[in-house]
């Protein structure tokens, strides 16, 4: 991919270094526990409660956060970390997914109306996100509850020695299938999708998710239809990396590769096969309105 020298998108939280730290949360001491607990209950603890509630309906400012910041070290405000010094192929492949994702930005402002640009967090080992906690073993997600991405850049070297899917372009499929999940939050579908969690069996619940999915491996082959169109970014051997991505991480091969065994009621992201083909079919149309996974009879 010709990516180096394009522009790199502001909607970018570099996280990395700051979680998963040995001493917990906000670098929080557990021999500080039994004396922060009698503290708090005793005269004193009371008198000091309500001093922060007055400061607390003065300032505005949340009282458990100040009381954080005295007892955790003063680390647990969302954002803040200590300088994080990647090395020279983390922090290119930082620039390098700041790069795609302000591609995407340049095709979904392009196609949709009042499109909102989502965050996209790099962090590394561990994340809190509006979905909840997660690790490294998660791989890439999308949470619609604050319309962000989360990657851990170690992601792309497990795509490359572990599912044998190597390339920058295998890297930015990544991206823009994670991006395509944000642009189905705009578009309603995600909420349509997710209210039927409750409603279906886990079998029936795991056919809606895979028509979602798919979608959105449509949708990322849109992007790469634009962007290519739009900026000549890819070279020789970069559609073939996207596909061969996309064959790697079938839920076929997957429970083949871990279990020797495929059980087709259990997938939730659909076969090698269907992600290919509706990649491919995102790439050579370009065009959304051939994406609609939901009401194709043959996925």
């Amino acid at each position: 991919m010709k990516w180096k020298g394009r522009r790199q998108s502001s909607n970018v939280e570099d996280k990395r270094g700051s979680s998963g730290s040995s001493r917990g949360i906000g670098g929080f001491n557990p021999m500080l526990l039994g004396p922060l607990i009698k503290l708090l209950f005793s005269k004193t603890g009371l008198i000091i409660v309500g001093v922060l509630l007055v400061f607390s309906f003065i300032t505005g400012n949340n009282p458990i956060s100040f009381l954080g910041n005295i007892f955790l070290g003063g680390n647990n405000q969302p954002g803040t970390t200590e300088s994080y010094q990647g090395t020279e192929e983390e922090n290119q492949q930082a620039e390098f997914s700041a790069t795609i994702l302000a591609s995407t930005e340049d095709v979904w402002n392009n196609i949709l109306d009042n499109y909102q640009e989502p965050t996209l967090v790099l962090f590394s080992g561990y994340v809190t996100s509006a979905c909840g906690s997660a690790s490294s073993a998660t791989g890439p997600f999308y949470c619609p509850g604050d319309q962000k991405l989360y990657l851990d850049l170690s992601f792309f070297q497990d795509m490359e020695r572990q599912m044998n899917a190597p390339g920058d372009f295998a890297q930015a499929y990544v991206i823009a299938h994670e991006v395509g999940h944000h642009v189905q939050k705009l578009m309603g579908t995600m909420d349509k999708v997710n209210r039927l969690r409750g409603q279906l069996s886990e079998t029936e619940f795991n056919k809606v998710s895979v028509r979602l999915e798919l979608q959105a491996d449509f949708l990322a082959g849109v992007w790469a239809n634009r962007s290519q169109r739009m900026t000549q970014m890819m070279e020789e051997g970069d559609l073939e990396e996207a596909l061969n991505a996309a064959n790697s991480i079938g839920d076929d091969r997957l429970q083949r590769q871990s279990t020797g065994k495929v059980v087709p009621d259990s997938f939730t992201h659909g076969t090698s096969e269907q992600r290919i083909r509706w990649f491919k079919k995102g790439f050579e149309t370009g065009d959304i309105s051939q994406g609609d996974t939901f009401n194709a009879k043959f996925l």
